[in-house]
C-alpha cells in the first residue's frame, strides 16, 4: 500500500531517520512506539505528505487518500456540530443534491420529452450510486460516529465555534472516520476521549476495512487494536508482528542480545587497540599493527540506545488514618442560576459515598458527568450546595487536580519544585525521580515558566510522589504522561498504602489500581465492588436484565392492545349471568393470591441475595483490614494468596450484586403487576 524508500529525515544536527526502508499493507494496525523525541509525528507528518524527506522517496498508489490527526490545533466553526460532521461526507451530500435538482428538474412540465428522457437516465444513475455508498444511511452513520465519541444528541445541534479544544479534536477524529480513508494516521487520538469513548474507538478501529498507524501512549489502547508494532529508534523502524505486550517482551530480550554482542564487540576493540598501542613503535610488529588498524576502521560498530530507567519508588511515611476516610451524605452541587430552574445545571443530587482506609476508588463516567466536580468535593476545594461531608480521622491528604500543572510556581527551577516541601529524607530520590521523568542533565534547573506543558504534568506529579499523605486524590493525573512515565507513576501507587481515589481515562490504569468503581453521572454516584472489567460485566449484566423485562413487558402491552383494539370493533359483550360472574370473580382472586405468593418468593430471594453480599462485604473488610497492616506487602509470597482471596471475593460480591439488580427489575414489574 504505502512504502518508504531509502527515506533519511534530520532536524539540525539530530538524525531521526536514516535510509529507512519500510512498508504498510492494506487492513495493517500498526502501532508506533519509541522514546520522545524520536520522530513519530515527524513520520506521520511524511506518510500524510505533510513534511518531505531530505533523501529516498514514499511509494504510495495515487488514488490512495489518507487522513491524518494530528495531536491537538484543529477547529471548526460556523457550523453545527453534526453539520460539520457531515461534511467529511461531502461526495455523498453533493449526490444528493444532485438527485433534489433532478427531481425538481423532471418534476418541470416544460421540459422536453428527449431531455426527460437524458434527466431519468442520470437520475438512474445517480441514485444507484447513491444508494450503493449507503447515502441513504448518511444521517446514520454521522449520529453513530458522533454519539460513539460522546457527543450527545443537545451538543450536536450546537455550534462547534463553542466547543473547547478538546471536543474540537474529538469533532476532527469523527469526520476523519465518517471519510473512511484508504490510510488512518492517528497522533494520540486517545488525548481527549474518556472511557467510554475509548472503549468505542477500540472496536471502530478493530473493525475498520483500511489500514491504521497510530501514536498512543495507552497501552491498553494498544493492546486491543493494533496487529503490530512499528519500533522507531536509533533512526530507523523495527517491525514487531505482535500486541504492545508481546512487544515489550521481544524488545527487552533483543535489547539485551544487542547489550552482550557489543559487550563483546567492545572487549575486542579493546584488545586490539591495545595491541596496537603496545607495538605501534616496534619495526617487527609493524605489518601486523598496520593489519589490526585496517581491521578497527572496517567495524561496523553496534549501537545501543540508552537504557531507559526504571526507578522503583515509594511515597515517604505518613500517619495511618482512621478506618473511615471520607463520607458524603445527600450531597447535592448545581451549577448556573438557581432561580431560574431551566439553566440551572444539576451535577450531583443527594449522593451518599462512604470511602473506607485502603479503599482504591475509580471515579469513571463522561466527560462533563460531575467526576472533578466530585473530586474537588471530596478534597473539599468545592463545598456542597446541600448535604454533609464527613472527614475521617488523621486523614494526611493530597489532592492533584486537572490544572495542577498551571498551579506550579513559575519562578523555582525543576529541582526547586520538588525539593520545597519534600521530606530531608526524599531528598536524595529526588534526581532518580526526575529521570524517571523524563528529566535529565540540564533540564532540571529548567525554570517551570519555560516547561511547556506536558513537562509541567510530569513536573507536578513528580512533586506529588515526594509529599507524605495517607490518601491521595488524583483528576487524571496520566494525561501528557508518556508509557514510561506512566509505569513509575503506576507502580508507585500499586505499591501505596494509603486511600486512592483517582479519575484516569487510561484504561490499562485503571485495570491494575482500581478494586471499586463509582460510576458517575445523571446526578448519581453509584458504586460497584470489583475491578473495571467486573464493572462492565455487571453493566451488562442488568442492561441484558433489563433489555429482557422491557422486551417481555412490551409483549405484554402488545397483546393487552391487541385486545382492546378488538373488543373496539365488535359489539359490547353482553352482561355476564350471576354464576359466571361468581366464577370469574374466583379466577380473579386466584390469580391474584398467585401473583402474591410470586412476589413473596421474589421478595425472599432479594432478601437472601442482601444477607448474602453482607457477608461477603464484611469478608472483604476484614481482608482489607488484613492488607492494610504496614509491612503486609514485604512478604510477596505471604500476600499473594491474601490478595488472591480478596479479588475472589469481590467478583462474587460482583455477581450477587448483578443478580440482585435482575431480581430488583423483575420485582418491579411484579409491583406494577399488582397496582394494575
Amino acid at each position: 500500500m504505502i512504502q518508504l524508500q531509502d527515506v533519511t529525515k534530520a532536524f539540525g544536527e539530530k538524525t531521526l531517520l536514516e535510509h529507512v526502508t519500510w512498508q504498510v499493507g492494506d487492513r495493517d494496525r500498526v502501532g508506533l512506539c519509541g522514546p520522545n523525541g524520536a520522530g513519530k509525528t515527524t513520520l506521520l507528518k511524511m506518510l500524510s505528505g505533510i513534511d518531505e524527506p531530505d533523501s529516498g522517496f514514499i511509494q504510495k498508489p495515487n488514488a490512495l487518500t489518507f487522513g491524518y490527526l494530528p495531536q491537538d490545533g484543529l477547529a471548526h466553526s460556523g457550523r453545527t456540530v453534526v453539520a460539520e460532521a457531515s461534511l467529511a461526507l461531502k461526495p455523498l451530500l453533493d449526490l444528493k443534491d444532485e438527485m433534489h435538482a433532478l427531481e425538481a428538474r423532471l418534476g418541470d412540465a416544460t421540459v422536453s420529452e428527449s431531455e426527460h428522457d437524458a434527466l431519468l437516465h442520470r437520475y438512474s444513475e445517480v441514485q444507484d450510486r447513491f444508494r450503493l455508498s449507503d447515502g441513504y444511511q448518511i444521517e446514520l452513520k454521522v449520529a453513530t460516529v458522533l454519539r460513539g465519541l460522546g457527543f450527545e444528541p443537545d451538543v450536536q445541534e450546537q455550534l462547534t465555534d463553542h466547543l473547547s479544544g478538546g471536543w474540537q479534536m474529538r469533532l476532527a477524529l469523527a469526520k476523519l472516520l465518517l471519510s473512511e480513508p484508504d490510510l488512518l494516521l492517528l497522533d494520540e487520538p486517545t488525548n481527549h476521549l474518556d472511557l467510554e469513548a475509548r472503549n468505542w474507538l477500540e472496536e471502530y478501529l478493530v473493525a475498520y476495512p483500511h489500514a491504521v498507524i497510530l501514536v498512543s501512549h495507552d497501552r491498553y489502547f494498544l493492546d486491543a487494536v493494533v496487529t503490530h508494532i512499528a519500533d522507531l529508534s536509533l533512526r530507523t523502524i523495527t517491525d514487531y508482528h505482535c500486541n504492545y505486550s508481546k512487544y515489550l517482551e521481544q524488545r527487552d530480550a533483543n535489547l539485551e542480545r544487542l547489550r552482550e554482542a557489543k559487550r563483546r564487540q567492545d572487549e575486542e576493540v579493546q584488545r586490539v587497540e591495545e595491541f596496537i598501542s603496545r607495538f605501534r613503535y616496534q619495526a617487527t610488529k609493524a605489518a601486523q599493527v598496520q593489519s589490526r588498524i585496517k581491521m578497527l576502521e572496517k567495524v561496523e560498530r553496534i549501537e545501543v540506545p540508552p537504557e531507559r530507567k526504571r526507578i522503583h519508588f515509594q511515597f515517604p511515611a505518613s500517619a495511618r488514618s482512621g478506618r473511615m476516610v471520607q463520607e458524603l451524605k445527600g450531597v447535592r452541587k448545581a451549577y448556573g442560576s438557581a432561580a431560574e430552574l431551566a439553566k440551572e445545571k444539576v451535577v450531583l443530587d443527594k449522593v451518599d459515598l462512604h470511602i473506607e482506609r485502603g479503599d482504591r476508588i475509580a471515579l469513571v463516567g463522561p466527560n462533563g458527568a460531575g467526576k472533578s466536580t466530585l473530586m474537588r468535593m471530596l478534597s473539599g476545594e468545592e463545598p456542597p450546595d446541600a448535604g454533609e461531608r464527613h472527614g475521617g480521622h488523621q486523614v494526611v491528604m493530597q489532592y492533584f487536580a486537572q490544572d495542577e500543572a498551571t498551579r506550579l510556581d513559575p519562578a523555582l527551577t525543576v529541582y526547586e519544585t520538588l525539593s520545597a516541601g519534600s521530606p530531608h529524607t526524599m531528598v536524595p530520590a529526588i534526581r532518580n525521580i526526575l529521570g524517571g521523568f523524563l528529566f535529565s542533565g540540564d533540564d532540571v534547573y529548567k525554570k517551570a515558566a519555560v516547561l511547556s506543558g506536558g513537562e509541567r504534568t510530569r513536573l507536578a506529579v513528580a512533586r506529588m510522589l515526594l509529599r507524605p499523605s495517607n490518601t491521595l486524590l488524583l483528576d487524571e493525573p496520566t494525561n501528557h504522561l508518556d508509557i514510561d512515565s506512566k509505569e513509575v507513576l503506576l507502580d508507585a501507587l500499586a505499591d501505596y498504602g494509603g486511600t486512592l481515589i483517582f479519575v484516569s481515562h487510561d484504561r490499562y490504569f485503571v485495570e491494575r489500581l482500581a478494586t471499586k468503581i463509582v460510576e458517575v453521572g445523571h446526578g448519581k454516584a453509584l458504586m460497584y465492588p470489583g475491578t473495571y472489567e467486573a464493572y462492565l460485566w455487571s453493566k451488562a449484566q442488568a442492561q441484558g436484565a433489563k433489555g429482557a423485562y422491557g422486551a417481555q413487558g412490551a409483549k405484554g402491552v402488545g397483546a393487552k392492545g391487541a385486545t382492546g383494539a378488538k373488543g373496539a370493533k365488535s359489539a359490547a359483550p353482553p352482561e355476564p349471568k350471576p354464576q359466571q360472574a361468581h366464577d370469574d370473580r374466583k379466577k380473579v382472586d386466584a390469580e391474584k393470591r398467585r401473583r402474591e405468593r410470586a412476589f413473596k418468593a421474589l421478595k425472599d430471594r432479594v432478601a437472601d441475595l442482601e444477607t448474602r453480599i453482607a457477608e461477603k462485604e464484611r469478608a472483604i473488610k476484614e481482608v482489607e483490614q488484613e492488607m492494610s497492616a504496614p509491612d503486609f506487602y514485604s512478604d510477596h509470597e505471604k500476600s499473594k494468596p491474601v490478595l488472591a482471596k480478596h479479588q475472589a471475593l469481590m467478583w462474587d460480591v460482583g455477581e450477587l450484586l448483578a443478580q440482585w439488580e435482575m431480581l430488583q427489575a423483575e420485582s418491579e414489574g411484579f409491583a406494577d403487576l399488582r397496582s394494575s
